[in-house]
């Protein structure tokens, strides 16, 4: 509509939820991503320029950062995997507008953790202890 405003989204407002998994809030949600292989091809009687074919899609892992609390759910997910049983999630990532609202939506299938990293600790420092999740998956769509 004419004098509408299309303000992008503010990236520090959003929420991510894990099927199952009651985690409390997120710092920090990176690395979902989506890329193509591209595949060249020439037939020996073609110009010499190759064809470019796609070929596998590749998704890039999520990294889940959040504050260090006494909540070990994201821990005990992988350390189910540890142990042998890979229970794969789907996770959802929103963002928030200015009045709360949902605005869009990503949704990553078959997550699963690849990675955690143990807060670090200084008895001098002053910030908060962040851990961190890593996330492969196989596959990511955008339905909002």
């Amino acid at each position: 509509m004419p004098g509408e405003r299309n303000d992008p989204y503010r990236n520090f407002r959003f929420r991510v939820e894990i099927e199952g998994l009651e985690q409390a809030g997120f710092s920090e949600v990176a690395g979902f991503d989506a890329s193509f292989d591209v595949v060249q091809y020439r037939e020996g009687n073609e110009v010499i320029t190759p064809r470019k074919l796609p070929g596998l899609a590749r998704y890039g892992n999520i990294t889940l950062k959040w504050g260090s609390t006494d909540s070990v759910e994201l821990y005990e997910w992988l350390q189910e995997c540890i142990d042998g049983t890979v229970e794969r999630k789907t996770v959802t990532i929103i963002a928030i507008d200015e009045e709360g609202g949902d605005v869009a939506t990503w949704q990553v299938i078959e997550a699963w953790p690849v990675r955690y990293t143990a807060p670090g600790f200084n008895g001098s420092g002053a910030e908060v202890a962040i851990e961190l999740l890593e996330l492969a998956h196989e596959g990511m769509t955008r339905t909002a």
